[in-house]
């Protein structure tokens, strides 16, 4: 036995590579690219270490090219969902007992085959599955979910390091259990990097989970449950199981040993989850675990101190970086009249140079939205705009789907700040702004607080100190990551750990400790040294029962 006390140190942030032109990473990756678009990935289940062929298939499209298929995936039924409960559920008797520190070496193992081996080819299934351009896949895929399973693997040695205070005569410890049952993992598409932790936190924790990927990133999520198996995790303590949504749900959240949800997604399918258990609760071994990010509608408040350079920089990286397609994605702005022209005219002099085009193409800043009824539903928002005399449209505006589905990078100014797209929660590159005087922005502070039910992120853009201070404490609770003068995405794992509350989720923290905490169970032990022999305490013994020294 190995009793040796180890602690992972504190790690450095994944550096991120440019793929600038002539360099080594730039090159491996276009073969990569040129590799994997060739070619047609069958993608099977994997339920406790085998892949199974259910015959039920469907395809995965390149967004910017829908005609193109790039893999097939077999869809899970009833059947093989209950097969991944039993699987999961017999992983969990071995996989619990292992030592902590053998389950964070799994994880350190997958960050450097991901950083050293897969790079390359984890980045490709972003770039043509999910749309991303190869820096967002570079920050993303491989920097994020490094960096998540590097620093938790450190957070771990911190909480388990922590006990209670023994007092003389008693032993106080903490065991730190894993959950009693298994959790089940409900992943997006637009972070590979948030697939992976929402696996990984809880199985480093000790648990077993059940995942269900989003159908438009399936390709990424295959090649990582791959790795996870190269790096020694054991079969069965993640199950691999693509499909219909709420086939999966209903059969994972009525079983008895339902312990936890790891979600990230949109705020209606949470709240429907949340609701689902709840139905449950009188038949459920435990209270379950009900972890999730939802949607945002997030702010960049810009004060007449501000710079308006940096504000235009800031909204057209922040809001239309990945398409927008991000839960932090700069979605509502609120700008006073004094700076309006010259923001306007910077933002249009970047928005000129904005190209929109196929991910293999590295000179373009954006790409395809992810799917079509996503590109129908941005139209809507965008058609309503125009046709509207509360708005207009004085950016971008356009799309096609003729190949792809492309969207302009959109800006609308609004004259009434509620607005539907200052409101609703788009989801993809459209930006609404709302231009208000300079001496209401006391008002305007109250207008962002009030107009969203989300809290997610925001920033504020100011030079006055001052301003910042007061600002942040109007806006507490508007947003669970705020900024001060800088775009409201790009929280770092370690540096800003990302969630918020109001509508957006239960703000648990990933990229930090606070939300490992949530997959542990914890036990109290106390051991007496020597235990009372005698019941009575001494208040009730009598005062003549007190024997007197020949001194008195």
């Amino acid at each position: 036995m190995n009793n040796s006390v180890f602690i992972f140190d504190y790690p450095s942030n994944e550096t991120v590579r440019t793929y600038a032109p002539g360099t080594r990473d730039r090159k491996e990756l276009v073969n990569e690219l040129e590799r994997m678009s060739s070619s047609i990935e069958e993608i099977p289940l994997i339920i406790g270490g085998k892949e199974i062929f259910t015959g039920n298939i469907e395809s995965i499209r390149m967004p910017h090219d829908h005609s193109h298929v790039i893999a097939r995936y077999h869809k899970a039924s009833e059947k093989e969902v209950l097969m991944a409960i039993d699987s999961a559920k017999k992983a969990h008797e071995e996989w619990e007992s292992f030592s902590w520190f053998e389950r964070a070496s799994v994880t350190i193992k997958a960050a450097e085959l991901i950083s050293k081996k897969y790079r390359y080819l984890l980045n490709s299934a972003t770039m043509l599955g999910q749309g991303k351009s190869a820096f967002q896949a570079e920050i993303d895929a491989a920097c994020e979910t490094i960096d998540f399973l590097r620093f938790n693997a450190h957070y771990i040695s911190d909480i388990y390091n922590e006990q209670p205070h023994s007092d003389p005569g008693i032993i106080n410890r903490l065991e730190y259990r894993p959950l009693e049952g298994f959790v089940f993992s409900l992943s997006p598409f637009n972070f590979t990097a948030i697939a992976s932790n929402l696996n990984m936190a809880p199985v480093l924790m000790g648990n077993v989970t059940l995942w269900k990927p989003a159908t438009t990133s399936i390709l990424s999520n295959y090649i990582l449950m791959k790795i996870y198996k190269e790096a020694g995790l054991p079969d069965g303590v993640i199950n691999f199981i693509p499909g219909q949504g709420s086939v999966i749900g209903n059969a994972i959240m009525s079983n008895r040993d339902f312990a936890g949800l790891h979600f990230t997604g949109s705020n209606s399918t949470f709240n429907k989850l949340w609701m689902n258990a709840a139905q449950h609760l009188g038949h459920y071994r435990s209270y379950p675990r009900i972890v999730g990010e939802t949607g945002g509608k997030d702010f960049v408040l810009v004060h007449s101190s501000a710079n308006s350079e940096e504000v235009a920089t800031a909204l057209v990286r922040g809001a239309f970086e990945y398409q927008g397609q991000k839960c932090s994605a700069a979605s509502r702005a609120y700008i006073p009249e004094s700076l309006w022209p010259a923001v306007k005219e910077q933002m249009g002099d970047m928005l000129s140079q904005v190209t929109v085009g196929d991910v293999r193409d590295l000179s373009h800043f954006m790409n395809a939205v992810i799917d079509e009824t996503s590109f129908d539903n941005i139209g809507k928002y965008i058609s309503h705009a125009e046709k509207s005399t509360d708005a207009e449209v004085i950016f971008g505006g356009k799309s096609d789907k003729t190949k792809g589905y492309f969207v302009e990078p959109t800006v609308i100014r609004v004259k009434d700040p509620h607005f539907v797209t200052m409101e609703e929660e788009i989801f993809g590159p459209v930006l609404s702004i709302f231009v208000y005087k300079d001496n209401e922005f006391d008002e305007t502070l109250k207008l962002v607080d009030e107009t969203s039910p989300y809290g997610l992120t925001g920033s504020i853009f100011a030079q006055d100190r001052y301003v910042l201070t007061a600002a942040a404490e109007k806006l507490k609770y508007a947003a669970g990551n705020l900024y001060f003068n800088d775009k409201p995405t790009g929280a770092v794992v370690g540096q800003q750990p990302f969630g918020g509350s109001r509508q957006s989720g239960t703000n648990d923290k990933s990229g930090s400790h606070l939300n490992l905490q949530r997959w542990t169970n914890p036990r109290t032990i106390k051991e007496t040294l020597i235990p009372p022999t005698d019941f009575r305490y001494p208040f009730m013994k009598d005062d003549k029962c007190h024997s007197k020294s020949p001194a008195e």
